[in-house]
């Protein structure tokens, strides 16, 4: 189970399990995932239980994804913004940050400067 919490500094704190920094025993598709004229750039991993991820770049922008499934969004490096379909809240998520959108949904994403890079997982 994920636990929310602030620390100290009344920063969220995220005390789930850590963000994965290496796959082993996957399959990696090399053709990329492309979106919003290459400002948007992910790759596939897949599972051998027959799950996957996919690995990504955000570039500045702002973006909206819709869902089929639910996502996991792990955040590995870099800050983006985040509304999520049907709610009016905009949150920050940087580094060692998740946020999770349900199916059938969406969300806003936004990037100021640099790159966001991030891991989705389908649940």
């Amino acid at each position: 189970m994920r636990a929310f919490g602030l620390c100290a500094r009344g920063v969220p704190l995220y005390t789930g399990p850590m963000i994965q920094n290496e796959f082993k025993g996957v399959t990696a598709l090399a053709k990329a995932n492309v979106y919003f004229e290459g400002r948007v750039v992910s790759h596939t991993i897949l599972f051998p239980d027959q799950s996957k991820k996919t690995l990504g770049l955000i570039y500045p922008g702002q973006f909206h994804f819709g869902t089929d499934k639910a996502e996991r969004m792990e955040i590995v490096a870099g800050q983006c913004a985040v509304k999520l379909d049907g709610q009016s809240a905009v949150k920050t998520y940087g580094a060692g940050e998740v946020f999770e959108a349900p199916a059938k949904s969406g969300f806003d994403i936004s990037v100021k400067a640099g790159l966001c890079e991030y891991i989705c997982s389908y649940l």
